[in-house]
């Protein structure tokens, strides 16, 4: 799965998904910015293993939902490495786990903002460059929470819908540009947001799981990278529009 020649910019990448996804396009060829908010450290190393795997890689400090800081990335990410041609709209943060009743509105347009707002300022200041290139990729990194909706949760629900509904809105106006566009949802995954909302729902370790866990293990980062792995590369001619769950066929999709 080639990606030699590629530029590819993931949201959110010094740890968790985004870095397994980081190191996973390097790994298929891509040249890869790292989009960090507060980890430079953790950015610095994603970026270090990738420039080990024979690949040029930058770090590039944003708040995605700020749209000003957002263009500024953009801009870096085109002098330091070139046009980008594969985006990933990683970043994300969870809701408080409070009712709609309980919920400061604050927090709402927080989440709202890194979930949805930021996508559309990303997608929108790269699908200029993408249109002069032979082929474009936008994923969506959204969550099984769609499926179900759960309560408590009706910030990072609403954020994730409307991620989604931007994606399958941009693969019918991007198909004739040659851009594909997909969400990918995870189920509850080994990252640090991942521990942290199994600590909430009373269990201190999440591979604690494991035994549960369709095919003997909480889903990793890795196992969402190779997704968007394949979606992003040539063997992919006709997937574009789609969401796909990560979810294991588990009865129960991880925490959602």
């Amino acid at each position: 799965m080639s990606l030699t020649g590629r530029i590819a910019l993931v949201t959110g990448a010094s740890r968790g998904i985004g870095r397994a996804i980081a190191l996973g396009l390097a790994a298929d060829g891509a040249d890869v910015a790292v989009n960090y908010r507060r980890e430079q450290d953790e950015a610095e190393r994603t970026a270090a293993e990738i420039r080990v795997l024979g690949r040029r890689a930058i770090v590039v400090q944003a708040s995605v939902d700020d749209v000003e800081a957002c263009g500024r990335m953009v801009e870096a990410v085109g002098s330091a490495l070139g046009p980008v041609s594969i985006l990933v709209n990683n970043a994300g943060i969870a809701s408080r786990g409070m009712t709609v009743a309980d919920t400061d509105p604050a927090e709402m347009q927080r989440v709202i903002g890194v979930h949805a707002l930021a996508p559309f300022y990303m997608s929108r200041l790269v699908l200029p460059q993408m249109r002069q290139q032979k082929r474009g990729d936008i994923i969506m990194i959204s969550s099984v929470a769609t499926l179900g909706f759960a309560a408590r949760g009706a910030p990072y629900n609403m954020g994730k819908a409307a991620l989604e509904a931007l994606a399958f809105t941009l693969a019918k106006e991007e198909r004739p540009h040659n851009i594909r566009v997909n969400v990918v949802a995870p189920p509850l995954t080994d990252t640090d947001m991942g521990q942290r909302l199994a600590r909430s729902r009373g269990v201190q370790q999440i591979h604690e799981l494991d035994a549960n866990s369709p095919f003997g293990h909480v889903c990793a980062p890795e196992d969402i990278a190779n997704v968007v792995r394949f979606l992003v590369s040539d063997r992919n001619s006709y997937v574009s529009g789609e969401k796909i769950s990560v979810h294991g066929a588990a009865d129960r999709a991880g925490f959602a």
